[in-house]
């Protein structure tokens, strides 16, 4: 077994993952990794399902969730690796984020709507599961189904030179702040969960900084320091080689673990196969537990 990790993976517990617990951390012996973190978005219904997979393995599992957040008027997405997943109060948490993302799922369905397409929330959820439908999830849903329909309002998304990344492409031209479908975030502030989510063992990290919808600076990220953010995931699939460089040096500047996430979905994301993140290496999870309060 080799030393690495990656800390940043999703389930088909995720409104757009594909794998299963068992699957995923099959997937982590056969590659020989360490450990992994399934982190999804804004639930924890892969636990405690992946904790007995990942005894009966033998494959190191760390506990996390991504949580999607607001800082500054943008969407920032935090990872909290060693969350206690069975507490009442992260649950409360998540409660109010799933509602919030619920609303935001159904304004954008009605947005859709208004526009001439034919989708509704049951179609949505039917493939989101109980996860919340993020904004890919609706896409994907809807070019499979204009796809079947021949719908020529989303032929440019399911031409096969667009298809490989479509959802995305979608996202992009609808959702984003401008676009024809935008509706104004409404979820929890990350300052407000940076301050408690330590009372739950969490080791915050901030996913993918140079993310195009986070952007962050090193202003943002001195303040978040402050606020009780622990780690910067510098390694990411979402980063070009000029932002890990640059997010490897702010992180050695200011103090915060550097860590490593493919941020591995699936389908949704086919150009980033299991394993993706080559630098990802077990003394990120040894500093990680060293911060811990």
């Amino acid at each position: 077994m080799e030393d690495r990790v990656d800390l940043h993976v999703h389930s088909s517990k995720s409104s757009d993952g594909d794998f299963t617990p068992f699957h995923l951390l099959k997937l982590t012996r056969e590659h020989g990794l360490r450990a992994i973190s399934i982190c999804d978005h804004d639930t924890v219904e892969a636990y405690p399902e992946a904790m007995e997979w990942s005894f009966r393995l033998g494959v190191e599992l760390i506990p996390s969730v991504e949580m999607t957040t607001l800082f500054d008027g943008r969407e920032f997405h935090c990872l909290l690796p060693f969350i206690h997943w069975e507490s009442k109060f992260l649950k409360k948490i998540l409660g109010h984020v799933r509602r919030a993302r619920m609303e935001e799922a159904a304004a954008r369905l009605s947005r859709l709507q208004e526009l001439g397409f034919a989708i509704t929330l049951e179609e949505v959820q039917k493939k989101a599961g109980a996860a919340p439908p993020l904004g890919v999830t609706i896409a994907q849903v809807l070019i499979d189904k204009g796809e079947k329909q021949q719908v020529p309002a989303l032929e440019k998304y399911y031409r096969r030179e667009n298809r490989f990344l479509a959802p995305y492409a979608f996202y992009k031209d609808y959702f984003l702040e401008g676009g024809p479908a935008f509706v104004p975030k409404k979820t929890v502030s990350l300052v407000d969960v940076l301050e408690l989510v330590s009372r739950d063992g969490a080791v915050p990290v901030l996913a993918h900084p140079g993310a195009y919808f986070e952007r962050a600076t090193r202003e943002d990220l001195l303040v978040l320091k402050e606020k009780g953010l622990v780690g910067l995931e510098v390694y990411s699939s979402y980063h070009t080689q000029e932002q890990t460089v640059l997010y490897k040096a702010l992180a050695e500047e200011i103090g915060f673990v550097a860590t490593a996430g493919s941020d591995f979905h699936g389908r949704i994301k086919p150009h980033i196969p299991f394993g993706f993140i080559k630098e990802g290496t077990y003394a990120m999870v040894e500093e990680l537990k060293k911060r811990r309060r």
